[in-house]
């Protein structure tokens, strides 16, 4: 039994368009692929070595047949593109339904009880980027004191204010409000607080985003739990399962701080503990904003980083790399993509350069994690894939 698993998700590093793409719009989209031709190629020689380039045809990252990792791709089986979903769904949750999305703004139901609740009124109610509506209405919102309320094209409600307006634990406060009243059929995946600063012109948001999920039925991780495996979370991972089946958390600013906070814990000697860890920065910055070349930096900067995560593991530790959905900031879309997701899995005692194919949902992973720490869970989705690499 491993002592430890290393799971990192690369927020929206997609492999290529899921055969139903279509009903979400996403035809053509290949997050990894487009990204790397948008540039001139890719140079990712650690992910290329664990196996990443028998995935897919990515320019600069080469077919690598001594791959010292496992690999293939996932399919994702639940409705929906979101990171909630995608998420739940790594720990075999399957949603048959997807959160419901506002493309019109919210309904005068939902806004009227929301401005009653925190006795003001709000401002926006529209789908919107972030970074486009707080320049719109921040002039605004700081006359006024108003709330910007906006969504987008996945299930979000999401509240901007400036921090000097709307102090932080106000906001907060606010966006707890909206969690309690979106609920049943207005039961949107996250509810998110939208801080920013700065003057007309020049608005920006800052590191103190936070996310309110809905709680998600029980998943691989509250198994883990009660075997006493111990779950840290790093980056957004309790706020997407809402702290449940998560023993610890370390919050981070962006890709930088998170990669630092994997390497403490993987230096750490420690046992029986799965590392559960989000780097948010390709979705959040790139891949929403039609950034090619940031995303592109940012994966080589992951890259570079990866060796000292591999250098450090213990000869017992597995280290899994996948992602949640696309993001492809090559297409006119900011929004995510219904994308296969790639699966990557190293560990001292596994079996090297093996092809996993390509897995039926991303339950399949959560299956193999409670396998591999010899966990009884039953699962009515996913299948483990243990016995093919150990």
């Amino acid at each position: 039994m491993a002592t430890r698993i290393v799971l990192i998700i690369l927020d929206s590093v997609g492999i290529g368009e899921v055969e139903d793409s279509h009903l979400y719009g996403d035809e053509g989209s290949n997050t990894l692929k487009n990204t790397a031709q948008a540039v001139g190629g890719l140079s990712l020689p650690n992910l290329e070595n664990l196996g990443l380039g028998n995935i897919e045809d990515v320019m600069g990252v080469n077919p690598n047949y001594n791959a010292i990792g496992s690999y293939g791709k996932m399919k994702p089986k639940s409705s929906g593109k979101d990171t909630t979903t995608g998420h739940w769904e790594l720990m075999d949750i399957v949603l048959e339904k997807p959160f419901p999305t506002y493309p019109n703004g919210f309904p005068s139901e939902i806004i009227d009880k929301f401005e009653k609740r925190i006795k003001r009124k709000t401002l926006g109610n529209v789908v919107a980027s972030g970074t486009v509506i707080i320049e719109e209405l921040g002039e605004e919102h700081i006359k006024t004191g108003f709330p910007i309320v906006y969504t987008s094209a996945d299930s979000v409600f999401q509240i901007a204010a400036h921090e000097e307006i709307i102090p932080i634990e106000q906001l907060y406060s606010m966006c707890q409000t909206a969690r309690e009243i979106l609920q049943g059929e207005h039961g949107v995946g996250r509810v998110i607080a939208r801080p920013f600063l700065g003057s007309p012109g020049s608005f920006f948001r800052t590191d103190n985003r936070q996310d309110y999920s809905l709680k998600p039925t029980e998943s691989v991780l509250n198994k883990l739990k009660e075997a006493n495996i111990k779950v840290i979370g790093v980056g957004k991972i309790e706020d997407i399962f809402v702290g449940r089946g998560i023993d610890q958390s370390y919050p981070i600013k962006n890709n930088a701080d998170g990669i630092e906070k994997i390497i403490d814990l993987v230096k750490a000697n420690t046992n029986n503990e799965l590392i559960f860890a989000n780097l948010i920065d390709f979705d959040q910055l790139y891949g929403h904003r039609n950034d090619p070349k940031g995303y592109a930096q940012a994966l080589e900067e992951f890259d570079k980083s990866l060796e000292d995560i591999l250098n450090r593991l213990k000869s017992d530790d597995i280290l899994i790399i996948t992602a949640d959905h696309g993001c492809d900031p090559t297409t006119p879309s900011t929004d995510h993509s219904r994308e296969y997701v790639p699966l990557l899995i190293y560990g001292e005692k596994l079996k090297a350069n093996i092809n996993i194919g390509t897995r039926d949902t991303f339950g399949d992973l959560g299956v193999t994690i409670a396998d591999i720490f010899n966990v009884n869970y039953n699962s009515n989705n996913g299948k483990s894939f243990y016995s093919l690499i150990k």
